[in-house]
């Protein structure tokens, strides 16, 4: 399990030339919140971006993403439901308790690689409440429901 605030930046590496292809900027979500596969950019003159399907990773290290070949790069899908930090971002969301209870604004997913599966969020509520009780982590035990004005979870 790892966050995307850790993978963010990591080099994504083909296994059989060790060529470093981009890097990993960001995470696309299902509107089920399963993490469907990385937003890569690659490294040339001329940037592109492209689309990295978590079963296509052959393992997250702490130091790069390995995949097998630039094959399994493909185009940024036009109808991609949610990122993290880029475009229909989550990060800054209100999120919110089936109860109606405010929870706080998103900063940060933790999810298990192998299965794409969300298992936690990272929870803010503001610098100064930051620094005094630091942020909170929620666990959630079913998807999220996520709308355009907040995400609501079931609290465990």
């Amino acid at each position: 399990m790892r966050t995307f605030s850790l993978l963010r930046g990591l080099s994504v590496i083909v296994l059989n030339n060790g060529r470093a292809i981009g890097e990993v900027n960001d995470l696309f979500i299902s509107s089920e919140g399963l993490v469907k596969g990385l937003w890569v950019k690659n490294h040339s003159f001329i940037r592109k971006s492209f689309f990295l399907d978590i079963k296509d990773v052959y393992s997250f290290g702490w130091d790069g993403v390995m995949i097998e070949s630039c094959a399994v790069l493909t185009a940024i899908p036009k109808h991609s439901n949610f990122t993290i930090a880029s475009e229909n971002r989550l990060a800054g969301r209100l999120m919110m308790t089936r109860e109606g209870d405010r929870l706080g604004l998103l900063q940060d997913v933790y999810f298990n690689e192998e299965m794409g599966t969300i298992v936690g969020y990272e929870l803010s509520d503001g610098f100064f409440s930051d620094v005094l009780e630091g942020k909170k982590v929620v666990k959630a035990s079913c998807a999220p429901a996520i709308g355009k004005d907040a995400i609501i979870v079931n609290v465990e």
